[in-house]
């Protein structure tokens, strides 16, 4: 019996090394795999030992070999032919491949990533898991000790299927990392490779009957799945959803912020000179919705946060990081789930799935793509930063969405409204009194003026639209006879 060993990763190595020895396996390994084997007082044939050809071009070309191939792709009805050509069965292939991404992350210039492109590393594995029926495909250090107990106990097909599944993904999955790292500028491509690597599974999805598992898309880091979970329960798959709604929000902001998020929707957002303070003024904004919600922090939180927060039940706090006091303040609530979030949210790719497809874009990026004031009397700069943060609020609200707020906070949010008017009222309701003398940000135009003429019954003084109706005219008419100041931003900021 004959094993081949070729393994870049090499961890647990010898121990396997050993195991098929134990069970009478010759072993034939290449290069850095040859090394480590004699130096642990084994003795492997070298790779050129069975092709009678030396390795060249640097170790570009060694497995390449008939004597090689012919040995892994042999079915049991053709084991007759091999042996008449003086070559030898191969039942185990142990392959993992040059750390192409690791060298694309270093940051390693073209030629040196280029030379951890593999190329006899996925061709072994391949022909291997092929002829599963007869060879192990290990492409897993984690897999040997299995590997080994299937071979003491005779064999095991079960498992040689599913090594032959898992190296096909393997080699799979590298050659999407090499393809993307070809084409680094091109966002959208004819065709495109996504790798999802499970992280770990969930106790179920959005409701108790649907099962339901973490995956990390391979070679990306998003905040969110970077964080450290402090302490709490084990996240859900609605925690996550929410916490990266909430982190996404907060990270627009350069001035301490938090905001509370419910269902992947804001519920309040405040701004603040300090972490407590602006926890304060998020909460003010909706003190009903907030229980039982996801909070997110862009600075860590302290001890006065935590104390502000108090006996409220919160599932997630999300903060750059939070100081010893209040890990002992908020570490009284066993349940509650902290995480240590490492960077901002920073838009990218977004994927949204479909049946049988994805649709792709890029993140939406900024808050005003101007801002033109179209109305006889222009927002003040109080107003108009009170405008800038509605706005930067509405982005991340569900569309129909209108935000009413202060400089410091919101004070109402209407979102997921088939109808732009009852966003508003829903808005301007929730606000009350507070909406006099504030401003209101709108996701997308006003076709009608209506909204504009509600908010005026309301006391508004500042509206921010995208602008681009047919009718914007009729809007800025109501405007002015209202005294209400508008601008227009240029953007829309959908979020369906």
């Amino acid at each position: 019996m004959r094993a081949l060993l070729s393994v870049s990763d090499k961890s647990g190595l010898v121990a396997f090394a050993r195991g098929l020895v134990g069970l009478g396996f010759e072993l034939v390994a290449s290069g850095g795999t040859a090394r480590v084997l004699r130096e642990a007082g084994l003795a492997p044939t070298p790779v050129e030992g069975v092709t009678g050809f030396p390795e060249v071009l640097s170790g570009r070309v060694k497995t390449l070999h008939p004597a090689i191939h012919a040995g892994i792709l042999a079915r049991e009805d053709q084991l007759g032919e091999l042996e008449a050509l003086g070559i030898a069965p191969i039942e185990v292939v142990a392959v993992n491949l040059y750390p192409f991404q690791d060298a694309v992350a270093a940051g390693r210039p073209e030629p040196e990533v280029l030379e951890q492109i593999d190329i006899g590393g996925p061709t072994l594995l391949r022909a291997a898991a092929k002829n599963f029926s007869r060879v192990y495909a290990v492409s897993d250090p984690a897999d040997y000790p299995r590997v080994l107990e299937a071979l003491k106990r005779g064999g095991d097909p079960d498992l040689r299927r599913i090594l032959a599944a898992k190296a096909f993904a393997h080699t799979a999955a590298y050659d999407a990392a090499i393809a993307a790292w070809f084409t680094p500028e091109e966002a959208f491509p004819a065709r495109k490779v996504l790798v999802l690597e499970r992280a770990t599974g969930l106790r179920y999805g959005e409701n108790p009957h649907q099962p339901a598992a973490l995956y990390r898309l391979s070679g990306d880091s998003g905040p969110v799945l970077a964080a450290r979970v402090l302490q709490g329960k084990p996240m859900s798959y609605n925690n996550y959803a929410d916490a990266e709604a909430a982190w996404r929000l907060v990270s627009e902001f350069e001035q301490p912020a938090v905001a509370a998020i419910k269902h992947q929707m804001p519920s309040g957002v405040g701004l603040g000179d300090s972490p407590a303070e602006a926890y304060a003024r998020a909460y003010a904004a909706d003190p009903v919705s907030i229980f039982g919600g996801i909070v997110a922090f862009n600075r860590p939180v302290d001890r006065a946060a935590a104390e502000a927060i108090g006996n409220l039940f919160l599932e997630v706090i999300l903060a750059p990081g939070f100081t010893p006091e209040a890990l002992a303040i908020l570490g009284r609530k066993k349940n509650l789930r902290l995480l240590e979030v490492p960077a901002p949210y920073r838009p990218g790719l977004e994927y949204r799935h479909l049946a049988g497809g994805f649709l792709v874009q890029e993140g939406d990026r900024g808050v005003f793509a101007e801002a033109r004031t179209v109305t006889e009397r222009p927002p003040s700069p109080v107003e108009l930063r009170a405008l800038a943060f509605a706005m930067a609020v509405a982005k991340h609200a569900r569309s129909n969405a209108i935000v009413v707020a202060s400089p410091e906070r919101t004070l109402g949010i209407g979102q997921g409204q088939t109808s732009r008017v009852d966003a508003a009222r829903i808005a301007l309701e929730k606000a009350g009194e507070a909406a006099r003398g504030a401003v209101l940000a709108s996701d997308g135009f006003f076709p009608f003026d209506d909204v504009v003429r509600l908010a005026g019954e309301f006391g508004i003084r500042a509206i921010a639209q995208p602008g681009g109706s047919k009718r914007d005219a009729d809007s800025i008419a109501a405007a002015n006879e209202l005294g209400i100041a508008m601008v227009f931003t240029g953007r829309r900021h959908f979020r369906h």
